[in-house]
């Protein structure tokens, strides 16, 4: 039976939620303080903006600043605008694209506030035990190195790559030059690979178009077929599985729900946010904080890491009291930072 453990990260300026399957992560949930954008699953009475049948859409004003999309059924006659609709988030906003809607039943009720990060996670591993402080600080890391990394070792000698494009995520199965290209190993290699891939993808909250290049030629297919079922099976229900190619790939399309966790913490080029990198300089000065009880911190950092930091250091200036200076420094890049005790 799979064992999954729920950790909770809480930190000045964002709280980061973590679901491990048998130990490594699988989920990883994020809010941040001034960032919020439709969750999946909210509940919200919406406002028609505008109806589009030649794009088959509405535009819909959530509330809050908020908007979301409707994709108009064929059998279904279209709202017009201005009309209230209870919708429920389907699609978190993602790709530069708003959050997706569906309309609910007459009957059902809408809910004015999103759940909290703490039942969200309960959803996904329910019955899970709850685990707080320093083991979810490193829980928590260790998610966000996962859900950026592109390559993954699997041991063995088995490697697996993970790309996302705009139009597809691309994945690469490698079995590396130790290893040998014999029929059997190949086959190994690939299942072993389709066994993570599920819990990396997840831990990536990447969906769409998955295309996988397998190791070797001449495929079991039902064999890889099957352990691809397996890998996925928590995204049901909207995984579909192609058969293999004759160009030796595999094809997967994943239900698109949550907000890539790439576009959470990166920009558009890739690169850590300013706000992601002024969150770590204070997940960093907390630590050494904790560590030295009664010292007195220098931050030194880049201008505009201090200040995205301003406002979560003053919340830990509360925590750990007013014993924390961060100076700008226009020497630093982004990424770089010195902190000193006295």
């Amino acid at each position: 039976m799979a064992d999954r453990r729920i950790y909770i990260d809480k930190a000045p300026g964002e709280t980061r939620g973590v679901v491990t399957l048998d130990g490594r992560p699988e989920r990883l949930l994020i809010e941040r303080g001034g960032e919020t954008w439709p969750r999946l699953g909210v509940k919200r009475r919406a406002r028609v903006t505008l109806v589009d049948r030649a794009l088959g859409l509405a535009m819909l004003d959530l509330g809050e600043g908020q908007a979301a999309s409707l994709r108009l059924k064929a059998d279904r006659a279209p709202p017009v605008q201005g009309q209230s609709l209870d919708v429920e988030i389907a699609i978190e906003p993602q790709g530069g694209k708003p959050a997706v809607a569906r309309v609910l039943p007459a009957e059902a009720e809408p809910a004015p506030h999103p759940s909290s990060l703490e039942e969200r996670l309960k959803l996904l591993a329910p019955g899970a035990p709850v685990i707080l402080d320093s083991e979810a600080r490193a829980a928590a890391d260790e998610a966000e190195d996962e859900a950026l990394a592109v390559e993954h070792v699997l041991g063995g000698g088995v490697s697996l790559a993970i790309e996302p494009t705009r139009a597809l995520t691309a994945v690469d199965i490698d079995l590396g030059s130790g290893g040998t290209d014999g029929k059997r190993a190949a086959r190994q290699a690939n299942l072993t690979a389709l066994a993570a891939l599920g819990r990396l993808l997840r831990i990536t909250a990447l969906g769409g178009l998955v295309v996988v290049d397998l190791v070797g030629r001449g495929h079991d297919g039902q064999a890889l077929a099957h352990a691809a079922q397996n890998a996925f099976a928590a995204d049901q229900p909207g995984v579909a599985i192609g058969p293999i190619t004759k160009f030796g790939t595999l094809e997967l399309a994943l239900p698109r729900r949550w907000r890539p966790v790439r576009e959470i913490l990166c920009d558009a080029d890739g690169r850590l946010t300013v706000q992601t990198l002024a969150l770590r300089l204070v997940r960093a000065i907390e630590r050494q904080a904790r560590a030295a009880p009664g010292a007195r911190f220098v931050a030194r950092c880049a201008p505009e890491v201090a200040a995205a930091a301003a406002g979560s250091v003053e919340s830990l200036k509360g925590i750990i009291g007013a014993r924390l200076e961060v100076v700008p420094d226009p020497a630093l890049r982004s990424d770089q930072w010195d902190i000193a005790s006295s």
